[in-house]
């Protein structure tokens, strides 16, 4: 067995090595083990000797073992089927995500190379092992492997069957925690989660009812019942998605606001979360934000060749207010995040203020706000400005303060790009007017305007298009398509089991721009209503959001009832 007995050296030698252990400690420990049996590391950890952050630490650095906390990942059921549980428990190992032929596998002694030997030959898969800790590893084996849910219904119902009450208020918060550390709750929310995730959703939101608990998601914006679960696991789940997010458990009177990071196989999940008190419970949405399908670059959002082009010429104004409208979930944020990560250098100092900060961007500086604290737009805007910054985002214009800080930032050499809530571009200026911002204020700073929305795609896979008649092509506005010798063509998703029969897969965004010319500016400290600026807009061949959305018709990327369903038409507006 000359195997084990490296193992054993190789493990003792790098605790001595790095000065957590003596020689004689190894001494007392190897005699210790052949005595009693058992792996070194859980010997040496029964005497006292080092502790399991030790081993951990050391193999990071000696091996470059990765140290991975279970806790914070969540393992898809197909990974699981790869190795059979009968192993999983002998060797204590745990797939995490495979990729090719590479199998990363949770270990709690990934220096076992029996084990690693023996899920080689059960998967045919070369295997990356990663550090964990033995407790995380076992709970996670019984999580996983019973029952082996293999849908969110089925995960309902095994925590229905065993049996959960509500708590109440008056209970103990220890019951409240042994009921959300209960795997088959934790089962449930992790497969809730998963399922979403893999759906491609952006939000998930668990409504309490007098009789169900209700489970929704949101796709390509359109929310969709996926599952009524039964009542009593309303106050399992709400309490394992607050100790995820570390929230106060006890607490259900009063909404609270929190934050999950973890990993789905390689993938890192941001969730943001949102608790809020309703007539039969807590209602809880999760949005959840996938980092590796963050677009950045700003040619993959949806503009066209000509949008893009105004739009890169806003940006790169060396001072000025740029703004980015529309309505929540149309895309602001990801279209200001890819003008960031392009406009991001070493010579420019960039910093932004947000609520909250979604993702981190490299060689930006972030400021999360944080009222508790006194973190506010206004107040730490002033801040930033201290900073010496080129450039700053402010994440959302909401209030007087924070428009006239901004404006005055933009007139004394900053470039200033912000976000706000209106329903197209002309209507923003008469929103900042609304605040009490002086017209003549913004005619002096304001560079352009952005208004986007965000349309479904039709689905390729039952895609099905038609000619447009010369009359469509008239009542749509798009009478200068008839004298081409072209065929126009619309096309329609049918409906197939890759789009669950909706006819859409994915969304694209659609802009209209509005640039400041000096008419415009004119217009503005006219006090001008935003009829009359959209108006001359249109004489300047100004596309609205329908317009650039029948475009994106025209090419075969959306469909007519989607575009008229997502936008908004003004008298005046023309194409």
């Amino acid at each position: 067995m000359p195997q084990p007995q490296q193992k054993r050296k190789m493990l003792g030698e790098m605790l001595i090595a790095e000065g957590l252990l003596s020689h004689e400690q190894l001494k007392r420990a190897l005699a210790e083990q052949k005595t009693h049996g058992g792996r070194i590391g859980v010997v040496l950890k029964s005497l006292g000797l080092v502790t399991e952050d030790d081993i951990i630490k050391v193999l990071g650095k000696q091996m470059g073992i990765h140290y991975v906390d279970l806790s914070g990942i969540i393992i898809e059921p197909e990974i699981i089927q790869i190795i059979p549980e009968m192993l999983a428990r002998r060797h204590q190992v745990i797939p995490l995500y495979k990729k090719g032929s590479v199998l990363t596998l949770a270990m709690a002694d990934p220096l076992n190379v029996f084990a690693i030997d023996d899920v080689k030959r059960a998967t045919g898969c070369e295997v990356e092992p990663m550090m964990s800790k033995e407790s995380d590893v076992m709970k996670a084996i019984d999580r996983y492997y019973s029952g082996s849910a293999a849908s969110l219904e089925e995960a309902a119902r095994e925590a229905d069957r065993q049996g959960f009450g509500t708590v109440e208020d008056s209970e103990a918060v220890l019951e409240l925690s042994k009921l959300a550390e209960d795997t088959p709750v934790v089962k449930f929310v992790n497969t809730m989660i998963t399922q979403a995730i893999k759906e491609g959703s952006s939000d998930i939101h668990i409504e309490p009812d007098a009789d169900v608990l209700r489970i929704r998601f949101r796709r390509d914006g359109l929310l969709r019942e996926v599952m009524t679960a039964p009542r009593n696991l309303q106050s399992g789940v709400a309490s394992r998605i607050k100790i995820m997010a570390d929230l106060d458990i006890a607490e259900k009177r009063v909404p609270q606001d929190g934050r999950i990071q973890m990993k789905m196989g390689d993938r890192d999940i941001d969730i943001r979360l949102s608790t809020l008190p309703t007539l039969f419970g807590e209602k809880i949405v999760m949005r959840l934000l996938d980092k590796s399908r963050l677009l950045f670059s700003l040619s993959d959002l949806g503009f066209s060749n000509e949008a893009l082009q105004t739009f890169e010429k806003m940006i790169r104004r060396p001072y000025g207010l740029v703004l980015v409208t529309g309505p929540t979930g149309s895309g602001k944020t990801t279209t200001i995040y890819s003008a960031l990560k392009l406009l991001s250098s070493v010579e420019k100092n960039i910093v932004t203020i947000e609520d909250p900060v979604e993702y981190q961007i490299k060689m930006i500086n972030q400021v999360p706000v944080n009222a508790k604290v006194g973190v506010t737009f206004a107040n730490g805007l002033r801040s930033i400005l201290r900073q010496d910054p080129d450039i700053v985002m402010v994440g959302e214009i909401r209030d007087r303060e924070t428009a006239t800080i901004a404006i005055q930032a933009a007139l004394t050499g900053h470039l200033v790009l912000s976000t706000l809530h209106t329903n197209d571009a002309a209507g923003a200026i008469a929103r900042l007017v609304d605040m009490g911002v002086e017209p003549f204020l913004i005619a002096s700073s304001l560079i352009g305007i952005a208004a986007q929305r965000l349309v479904r795609k039709i689905c390729n896979a039952c895609k099905k298009t038609y000619a447009a008649t010369p009359q469509l092509l008239k009542e749509l506005g798009l009478s200068h398509l008839i004298d081409e010798k072209r065929e126009i063509k619309f096309a329609l998703g049918e409906g197939c089991p890759e789009c669950r029969k909706t006819g859409y897969s994915g969304r694209v965004a659609i802009y209209e721009l509005l640039m400041a010319d000096d008419p415009i500016r004119q217009l503005i400290v006219n006090r001008a209503p935003s009829s009359e600026i959209r108006k001359y807009s249109a004489s300047m061949k100004f596309k609205s959001l329908r317009i650039e959305g029948l475009f994106k018709a025209v090419q075969g990327i959306t469909s007519v009832e989607e575009v008229f369903r997502v936008t908004q038409e003004f008298d005046g507006d023309q194409a």
